[in-house]
């Protein structure tokens, strides 16, 4: 599958369709001279760039290069921030303008979400002088559902902090499920029509097997960071990364909330450690965008934008995609 940004390292892609152009929101990789560690402190990310094509096949085949906006929003814009400006996403709002999502850590080194708003879909965007109430983790995907409404899907495992919350309360300890215990969910909550807050508590994104029971902590399709929901022929597709068994999956279910029936892998092992993918549909054609380490020698925390052709089954199962690595 193609590279499409060769000239930067980028990761974490949320990509949408604004007017006639694509625009993609990723995490913007730097070697900070960090060691690797299980709670990602390497992953020192410091802004965000925004990029677009009205053309995605034809930089698909190397005909056409992504236009690269700039840097939309930097740690040194946000009041609050700590460290680790991390994966983002952006839906344009009822009154026409541009909401930028973003995790990152506050100066006691907790996840919370804040919010950036522009006039335009590759900003600058300006950021709001606090986080979103109640907000913790990371790994955020803004759904706009037919009706107008607006879900925020999020959460991540060990460094992503969603396993030192409980009922959306933060516990004494941490706890990460194990074994036959059901696996620890994502969450999703409405949004209140000014985007900027929840509209309601945030609830649990429950992935069940064909027995119906929520998967399990062993299960290897279970998830644990990088939630999307995108919809395909009026079926909601909850498609998430299972983190260290290094799939990304996907389940289905006929509303936004779920439970979600776990359907099968979109994306088998890329080199490096991280998937963390979008799916969109553009001019007709669904996309997968994600991403891997080869250009950086599989250096886990220097990633390459990738993009492939998703393709449906007549039921609605979707064809897996070779991450491309080996055993």
């Amino acid at each position: 599958m193609p590279y499409i940004f060769p000239s930067d390292f980028m990761a974490d892609p949320s990509v949408h369709v604004f007017g006639h152009r694509l625009f993609i929101y990723p995490s913007h990789d730097r070697d900070a001279g960090i060691p690797e560690n299980d709670n990602g402190d390497h992953f020192d990310m410091v802004d965000y760039h925004v990029l677009s094509t009205d053309d995605i096949e034809a930089v698909m085949r190397g005909e056409a290069s992504l236009c690269d906006h700039g840097v939309a929003l930097s740690v040194g814009d946000i009041p609050w921030a700590g460290r680790q400006l991390w994966d983002c996403d952006v839906q344009q709002g009822p009154d026409g303008r541009y909401y930028l999502y973003f995790p990152l850590k506050d100066r006691n080194d907790i996840f919370r979400f804040g919010v950036a708003i522009a006039d335009r879909p590759e900003g600058p965007f300006i950021p709001q002088p606090a986080p979103m109430l109640g907000s913790y983790s990371i790994d955020v995907a803004v759904f706009r559902d037919d009706d107008g409404q607006y879900y925020f899907y999020f959460g991540g495992i060990w460094g992503g902090q969603l396993q030192r919350y409980r009922d959306n309360k933060a516990l004494e300890s941490a706890y990460l499920p194990s074994g036959s215990e059901p696996a620890l969910p994502s969450r999703v909550a409405r949004l209140r029509d000014d985007m900027l807050e929840f509209a309601e508590a945030p609830r649990p994104v429950i992935i069940v097997g064909d027995d119906g029971q929520p998967l399990r902590a062993d299960d290897p399709h279970r998830f644990f960071e990088a939630s999307w929901m995108h919809k395909y022929n009026g079926t909601y597709y909850f498609s998430y990364s299972t983190g260290d068994s290094h799939l990304l999956c996907y389940a289905t279910g006929d509303n936004p909330y779920g439970p979600f029936r776990f359907r099968g892998v979109l994306l088998t092992p890329v080199v490096g450690w991280t998937t963390h993918h979008s799916i969109v549909c553009f001019r007709g054609r669904w996309y997968l965008f994600y991403h891997d380490s080869v250009p950086s020698g599989g250096r886990t925390w220097l990633r390459s934008l990738k993009v492939a052709e998703l393709t449906y089954n007549p039921d609605g199962t979707i064809v897996t995609i070779d991450g491309g690595a080996k055993e």
